[in-house]
């Protein structure tokens, strides 16, 4: 094997010490930047660089299968002339083009999700035009490509003088078939006794990621973007989980009207002590975590406006997002539903005609739209929403915006083309429902010019949260103005928190996000403390209302809620599911795996459970088991 990598299989060991050494240093500047932040020590530092060369070898194997075939084809007399040595050249330069390119596109994903590739990965695959331009205009591209261009000629400059003499050096049909059987052989080992994950040691999530490999996480995430639940997941029997499922949702109040069909739809009757049956309007600004807010602890004034509508309206002190993407957020708030892994309900085939608040408040008499400042195409939002009872309007459908980038129109274009919908809907005597999705306060973070303290480029995500509470201000200033307004509830949300962050599973601190419920002629200025999910909000407004409805709702009235009874949350993170009751959360992982662990919220601190709570385990698998069944048997019909 020595005398074979003094030949054209010197490609080989350079091409693997430089993509160790790359990696390795990703790994050292991961946890200086980010580790060290969440905990991880300097002593685990040795493991997980340790580790991760394991991780990092099994991943060449198969990167480098293609050379290993393009060694094996080209004949000896190829490498001796001038052809040869350029092509080599060429597939050596691409490699390590590709692998410098591959650890900087790594690191800059990391700073985002504080993770390794995943379903994030996969879903911005499906959508490369949005996601080219956003990388486009958030990150020095040019610069990062010329720099990588010269560091790889450096490198190749360095090594051609050693790898191109031994060209010439012939090997038989032979040993290249040998060598080809030798590199099957360890992809055939290593497909079957290593995984992902199989070198994950610690209890630390971000000490895992960075010990896993990019490439290894993306391919993952993709072979799992649709799972089989009951393959992958925790289960149990039917009958039993829903049992168990109703027993907690009968204590938010309601009449079980389909139990003999194993069905949780509830029929909750008028009640004429509501507010009535006033407009709702649902704003749902993106990446608007409450770690931004001043009314709900920080302390850099970035939301004046938010406050200011905050002391005027019902505040929720503890409200959590479901997700770390759009589409989980839009999921939980219009079907109430949970977020069952790995790929939302949005996303999905055959996901038309499900039962959900746009086609509660039909039934009563509302049209329902869906606003969206980008095109709607993406995510599969315009398809989702027109399916299921939504009059749709994106960017498509609006006049020419006074600012926009990739992602859509600046939410000030999308508030005034809602303020021009909402008086078309009032001119035809009809109430009307609607979900605003913003998009301004996402990368590259590009605003109108001329705003106070909101630069046009370059303010990032501070300046992308005081857009987004500035132009909330400027459209809640104007529905003022209309005749409208005073039948109206505001209800203005978050899709989800800034990023994920934090050394747990489901990092709890980071999906915490602001929900008000704004009508000062119909609710009095108040701060719930009680905790709420997204999957809470339809049930609970439509309380608020008092109307009368039927629906298979997962989330509760929070109102209807007994004091002694704790809150349910449920939460999903990559391909990890959870259920927060109390101080206790209970998490379901691929492969049947599940952890519980106690929360303590002012620290953020968690504490694995030293008994299993065998009941919660089963009310965690019997909201998702269910919940992917229920959406299973609406497919078939």
């Amino acid at each position: 094997m020595r005398n074979l990598f003094n030949s054209r299989y010197n490609f080989i060991p350079f091409l693997i010490v430089i993509y160790l050494i790359l990696s390795t240093l990703l790994r050292v500047t991961l946890w200086v930047k980010f580790g060290t932040d969440a905990d991880v020590t300097p002593y685990a530092l040795p493991l997980i660089l340790l580790a991760g060369l394991v991780n990092d070898g099994v991943v060449l194997t198969y990167l480098l299968l293609p050379l290993s075939l393009f060694l094996l084809v080209i004949p000896n007399r190829w490498f001796q002339g001038k052809s040869g040595k350029i092509l080599s050249l060429i597939l050596l330069f691409l490699y390590a083009y590709s692998f410098v390119y591959l650890v900087e596109a790594e690191f800059f994903f990391f700073e985002e999700f504080n993770a390794r590739f995943n379903l994030v990965a996969v879903d911005y695959l499906i959508y490369p035009h949005e996601v080219f331009i956003n990388i486009w205009e958030s990150y020095p591209v040019p610069a990062v490509l010329a720099f990588n261009f010269l560091l790889v000629l450096a490198l190749l400059y360095a090594g051609w003088q050693k790898l191109s003499p031994f060209l010439a050096q012939k090997v038989t049909v032979k040993q290249r078939f040998a060598f080809l059987g030798l590199h099957l052989s360890c992809i055939g080992v290593f497909a079957y006794s290593v995984s992902t994950n199989s070198l994950a040691f610690s209890e630390n999530r971000v000490a895992n990621e960075i010990t896993v490999n990019g490439v290894s996480s993306f391919f993952q995430a993709l072979s799992t973007n649709e799972l089989d639940y009951h393959l992958y997941y925790r289960t149990g029997d039917t009958t039993a989980l829903f049992d168990t499922l109703t027993n907690s949702l009968k204590v938010g109040g309601g009449e079980f009207t389909h139990l003999a069909e194993r069905h949780i739809d509830r029929h909750f009757p008028a009640n004429p002590q509501g507010l009535g049956k006033l407009n709702v309007v649902v704003v749902v600004e993106e990446s608007f975590g409450s770690e931004f807010v001043s009314c709900l602890g920080d302390d850099r004034k970035l939301t004046p406006y938010f406050d200011q509508l905050a002391q005027q309206g019902m505040l929720f002190n503890h409200a959590y997002a479901t997700g770390t993407r759009t589409v989980r957020g839009l999921e939980a708030i219009t079907l109430s539903f949970p977020p069952i892994p790995s790929e939302s309900v949005l996303k999905r085939p055959n996901n038309e005609d499900m039962p959900n608040w746009g086609t509660v408040m039909q039934a009563q008499g509302y049209q329902s739209s869906f606003l969206y400042g980008g095109y709607g195409y993406f995510d599969n939002m315009n398809y989702f929403y027109s399916h299921n009872g939504f009059a749709v309007q994106d960017r498509s459908d609006m006049p020419p915006p006074h600012f926009a980038n990739i992602w859509g129109v600046s939410d000030e274009d999308l508030f005034n083309h809602a303020l021009n919908y909402y008086d078309q809907q009032t001119a035809k005597k009809q109430p009307f429902f609607s979900i605003i999705m913003t998009t301004s306060n996402h990368k590259p973070f590009t605003f109108p010019e001329g705003i106070p303290q909101i630069p046009a480029t370059g303010g990032g995500r501070d300046a992308g949260i005081r857009y987004a509470d500035y132009a909330l201000g400027k459209f809640i200033e104007a529905a003022r103005q209309k005749e409208w307004f005073n039948q109206t509830v505001f209800i203005v949300v978050a899709d989800h928190g800034a990023r994920v962050y934090g050394k747990a599973d489901i990092p709890l601190r980071t999906y915490q996000i602001p929900l008000l419920i704004f009508a000062p002629n119909h609710i009095q200025p108040t701060v719930v403390e009680r905790p709420i999910g997204q999957m809470d909000i339809a049930p609970t407004v439509l309380g608020l209302l008092g109307l009368e409805y039927e629906a298979p709702f997962f989330g509760q009235n929070v109102f209807n809620l007994p004091p002694e009874q704790p809150s349910i949350l449920l939460f999903n993170h990559n391909h990890a599911v959870a259920l927060k009751q109390g101080d206790i959360l209970s998490l379901l992982d691929l492969n049947g795996k599940t952890n519980q662990v106690t929360y303590d919220a002012t620290h953020e601190r968690f504490t694995p459970l030293q008994q299993v709570d065998k009941n919660q385990l089963d009310l965690t698998t019997a909201y998702y088991q269910l919940a992917v069944e229920q959406f299973q048997h609406h497919q078939k019909h």
